[in-house]
């Protein structure tokens, strides 16, 4: 099954609402305009050739040999590249500007009627060929971040991202489900849900090619897994972002930077302070961490 497409509703709350308690995503044609993520990409790909990866900055073909020749002692097997060249990527202002968007500010304000919290960990994918990279297993999000039940996670590309470079797939319904009990397994994350009920069928699982701009978002408990890439010198370049309504607690976690640094250290060289520290000027309540979400279970089926 491939997407379907809700940008004709997206003023509507209320059919938004209805859509996601029934599919468990909700998925947008050209949400964000080209010239808010092109400069991302750009910003990227510079850290990508300062490592000396790159070969073509035009289609982001990589110099696979001098990739393989990175220890995997030394990679974010979560993200794709060396830790050195994520906390490069973690330091690009404009990486924290566009989830700042006014096109998703006002989108999650629509589908939450409610103020917007953006958290302020933000998820770089930069999922290239390195032999320690596996492809994102089926997994929900919940356990991984906490808080509110009622944060949802948008995943887009930064570039056009069709199904054979690895895009996102979502199982259709399963957010009704609640949590799932994990098992162990390779990819971000390092679990996966024990999805049961649909292990012999591929029915209900919803996929589609990306164009750059394309958006894709989804509740704290829908499963969805990543597609594996079939090219073998290309980087899949992606964001991992949540919102949740400013009235539900969050996990304090969310709000520090997704690598090793300070935000101090994340903030030198910026060239404004408009969105530094945001979330200290807004009346936040905070949840306590569970780390038995995170605990592999027996089987259940």
């Amino acid at each position: 099954m491939v997407f379907t497409d809700s940008t004709p509703i997206l003023g509507d709350g209320d059919a938004l609402r209805e859509r996601a308690a029934t599919e468990g995503y909700l998925f947008f044609r050209g949400l964000l305009p080209p010239e808010a993520i092109l400069p991302v990409r750009a910003d990227l790909l510079a850290v990508v050739k300062k490592h000396g990866w790159l070969s073509d900055e035009a289609t982001g073909k990589l110099n696979v040999e001098a990739l393989a020749a990175v220890p995997e002692r030394v990679m974010r097997t979560d993200i794709g590249v060396s830790t050195v060249a994520y906390d490069d990527v973690q330091k690009q202002e404009s990486v924290h500007r566009l989830p700042h968007h006014p096109k998703l500010l006002e989108l999650y304000k629509t589908l939450f009627a409610d103020e917007v919290l953006v958290h302020a960990r933000h998820i770089i994918r930069m999922i290239s060929p390195h032999p320690a990279i596996f492809p994102t297993p089926p997994h929900q999000d919940f356990p991984l971040i906490q808080g509110t039940q009622n944060f949802w996670t948008c995943w887009f590309p930064i570039g056009d991202c069709p199904r054979e470079m690895g895009s996102l797939k979502v199982l259709r319904g399963s957010h009704k489900l609640g949590y799932l009990p994990l098992k162990p397994a390779k990819g971000a994350g390092a679990i996966a849900v024990q999805t049961c009920p649909w292990e012999e069928s591929e029915d209900d699982w919803v996929e589609g090619d990306f164009a750059l701009g394309d958006v894709l978002t989804f509740p704290a408990f829908t499963v969805h897994k990543a597609l594996p890439s079939q090219f073998a010198d290309r980087i899949r370049l992606s964001f991992d972002v949540r919102y949740q309504p400013l009235s539900e607690p969050v996990e304090e976690k969310s709000l520090r930077p997704h690598c090793g640094l300070t935000w101090e250290q994340v903030y030198e060289g910026w060239h404004s302070d408009e969105l530094q520290y945001y979330w200290r000027k807004l009346p936040l309540t905070y949840s306590g961490w569970n780390p038995k979400l995170l605990q592999p279970e027996r089987r259940i089926c």
